[in-house]
């Protein structure tokens, strides 16, 4: 056993370390007891923290195969109607591109969803005319809440 004093963001500790034979394959228990900062006006640097052993990891387990990834389709809600537009994820709706009678074409960009500091277009399911706007800039919007209807 071996007795150590360390200072960690200036609070002093006590510290006991089992010293084993082993060469760092293994943990060796350490006890922690914190112990009173005592100030002085021209302290001696604390001595450097002896490294501590790092158990050895675990087996790896069988790779699972990963599926191949699907044709990317217009995100849907099951509830959805034909036409309706809906946000596939949390976030903050940026902006909308386009206004109510408005024609727009298949794969038309009529919304940005902003989440984790990445915006995300959003781009209309079908050809036809903005019939309503559900959401407007600057409100946030949840997975699968109407933004838009497609008529």
């Amino acid at each position: 056993m071996k007795r150590l004093k360390v200072t960690v963001d200036g609070k002093a500790y006590d510290v006991l370390v089992e010293l084993t034979d082993e060469i760092q394959g293994s943990a060796a228990p350490v006890s922690v007891a914190p112990a009173p900062v005592v100030s002085t006006p021209a302290a001696a640097p604390a001595p450097a923290p002896a490294p501590v052993p790092v158990a050895a990891p675990a087996p790896a387990a069988a790779p699972t195969p990963v599926p191949a990834p699907a044709a990317p389709t217009a995100p849907r809600s099951p509830a959805a109607g034909e036409g309706d537009v809906i946000s596939p994820l949390a976030g903050k709706l940026v902006s909308i591109e386009v206004k109510v009678g408005q024609d727009v074409q298949e794969g038309t960009q009529v919304a940005t969803v902003e989440a984790m500091k990445m915006n995300t277009y959003i781009y209309a399911p079908r050809a036809g005319r903005i019939a309503s706007v559900q959401a407007h800039p600057g409100e946030p919007v949840e997975e699968g809440s109407l933004i838009l209807h497609i008529s």
